[in-house]
């Protein structure tokens, strides 16, 4: 474990990372034992916690175990899953349990266990402004450090010659659909805070769940699971044209590889941008299991005489939504596919309607002037994930699932976490701690043969040689 005390208050840091999730917990957890590489990564939460709202008992993480923090990089890193089993002294019952995809509270767990160990991480601190200082050729990192109950208690500054956005994605609203979150006594909940509010949604006499990906089938599965035979009362909507199957078979998968995120970088803007919304069935159908579930819970509901209480329709949107009195929303929908609409009055509504990039103008606010965008205003993004800046920025400002406009479907993919923070280390050490695989698929994705490897990064601002300290 990398625990080199920071030289003096006012030494600039190597890297700053704003965001404790995943990615940036996995480029924490590479950069660790990194000697003489000056790290340090803030989030305002005051733990680590890994969508707590979706931690439904049985509920799988849809990557393989292999896909943790570091593993695809680094097998013999002390931060492995394994290691933490190990740990844990539950290396053999996960052996004979014979578990290639856990379940989603154990990797929330060992996500917890890595950061509750790493020095570098600092929560209950909120990033307020990144701004550029070209007088000292650093960053600027103002912070609000918070105390337990969430309130500001102090102010600081950090300068860092490069910094990493790890900010994540939050939960969406469709527009039609945000009057309902402020309707008051009746539950509206998106599915990021379905356990949070289960109980109440329960005691509802009519539940519907919208949305048709892999969260509103969960959800969807375990108040199915809670409700009496014969008395569900529950529907189940979303936009899709059916409740689809996620693309899972071995050569599609190769579209969560280095070879085609590197391919999807090289084309065209325009080009990209087709692909991405054609894609969906990638990464935002629903796991097969996942379908077999519900399909032999409905099915076991049907042996007495009968049939479930409950209304599973694809192809619908909702149109508009409103209040009804104090304890009812109506929501008017219609059906793509027939051209018709109807109404709709439930007690209860689970919003499992995805997520969307956190925007990074709040925090960059400062670097604005100096960011290059594409067409459509997004941040242009470069093949080792750093943010296009003008040539005066003499620093790096990496982004980590903030990127799929450049980078493709793979970014928000916990299985390239691993590549990605070890693409991001080599490129800020100026080295190559992290030998990377010139290639990873079967699948030749452009005309010309094979993927060229990605250079070590160049040496134009090479940081303290590891190992001689700062």
């Amino acid at each position: 474990m990398n625990t080199t005390p920071h030289p003096t208050p006012d030494a600039p840091r190597d890297l700053v990372g704003i965001g404790i999730g995943p990615f940036n917990l996995s480029l924490a957890a590479l950069a660790d034992p990194l000697t003489g590489l000056d790290t340090v990564f803030y989030d305002q939460r005051p733990a680590f916690h890994w969508h707590p709202g979706l931690l439904i008992d049985g509920a799988r993480v849809q990557v393989p175990f292999l896909a943790d923090l570091v593993t695809l990089a680094d097998p013999a890193s002390p931060w492995t899953f394994l290691n933490h089993l190990r740990a844990r002294e539950r290396l053999f019952p996960f052996y004979f349990a014979e578990r290639f995809h856990i379940q989603r509270a154990e990797y929330d767990a060992y996500c917890r266990w890595v950061a509750e160990n790493l020095p570098s991480l600092h929560f209950h601190h909120q990033i307020d402004a990144v701004r550029w200082n070209p007088e000292r050729d650093l960053f600027e990192v103002d912070y609000t450090q918070l105390d337990a109950d969430g309130e500001a208690a102090a102010l600081g500054r950090t300068h860092t010659r490069n910094v990493v956005l790890g900010v994540g994605t939050e939960p969406y609203v469709p527009d039609p659909l945000r009057p309902l979150v402020d309707a008051p006594g009746v539950p509206v909940v998106h599915a990021a805070d379905y356990l949070d509010h289960r109980e109440t949604l329960l005691a509802a006499e009519h539940i519907t769940v919208i949305g048709t990906g892999q969260s509103g089938a969960e959800i969807y599965l375990d108040l199915l699971r809670h409700r009496p035979p014969g008395r569900e009362k529950l529907h189940w909507l979303g936009r899709t044209e059916a409740f689809a199957p996620m693309e899972y078979s071995k050569l599609g998968l190769e579209h969560f590889t280095p070879d085609y995120t590197r391919y999807f970088h090289g084309l065209a803007e325009p080009v990209r941008d087709r692909l991405v919304a054609s894609q969906w069935q990638l990464h935002k159908g629903i796991d097969a299991d996942t379908t077999a579930a519900i399909h032999d819970e409905l099915y076991r509901r049907t042996l007495d005489g009968g049939w479930p209480d409950t209304v599973l329709t694809p192809g619908v949107h909702v149109r508009t939504a409103g209040r009804i009195a104090t304890t009812k929303v109506e929501l008017h929908l219609e059906h793509a596919q027939q051209q018709t609409r109807t109404r709709l009055t439930t007690g209860a509504v689970v919003l499992a309607t995805g997520y969307r990039e956190r925007p990074l103008g709040r925090v960059l606010a400062g670097l604005d002037p100096y960011m290059r965008r594409d067409s459509h205003e997004r941040p242009r993004v470069d093949e080792r994930f750093r943010l296009v800046l003008d040539p005066s920025v003499t620093g790096r400002v990496y982004v980590q699932n903030a990127e799929t406009h450049t980078h493709g479907v793979g970014a928000p993919d916990l299985g390239l976490a691993a590549w990605r923070s070890a693409t991001i280390l080599n490129d800020l050490t100026g080295q190559e701690p992290y030998p990377l695989p010139g290639r990873t698929a079967f699948t030749t994705f452009g005309l010309e043969h094979g993927q060229p490897r990605i250079p070590a990064a160049r040496r134009h601002r090479t940081l303290t040689p590891l190992g001689d300290g700062i």
